[in-house]
């Protein structure tokens, strides 16, 4: 559900239009509706409470690299290893039988 708008407004405007034409819009996981209007109302009341747990959680992300969390995948222990090897212009065999890194990884290293 949270994926049909962006914010509450855009979800109600979406909501609206497809009910203008005809459309009723059936959430099957919870088995939510947007038939008549208590289940427009509920759709809205659910938007809301989205778009403020999506508000929390990008509150929360700010901080958070504010103290300097950092997020992402951690960088693999032998990437380090494999870019010096590279800057060394060994061979893509040669960098891996000493780090273990596949082609692609390789590839991409030497691109950056």
């Amino acid at each position: 559900m949270d994926r049909l708008g962006c914010n509450t407004a855009d979800m109600i405007h979406i909501v609206d239009a497809c009910y203008k034409k005809g459309i009723a819009i059936r959430f099957l996981e919870n088995g939510l509706s947007t038939e008549g209007t208590m289940g427009k109302m509920v759709i809205q009341i659910f938007a809301a409470v989205a778009e403020r747990i999506l508000e929390r959680t990008n509150n929360g992300r700010v901080a958070a690299m504010a103290t300097g969390v950092r997020f992402g995948r951690k960088p693999h222990p032998t990437t380090s290893s494999a870019q010096a090897l590279i800057k060394q212009e060994l061979s893509f065999k040669a960098v891996q039988k000493k780090t273990g890194i596949s082609r692609a990884t390789y590839f991409r290293l030497k691109r950056n």
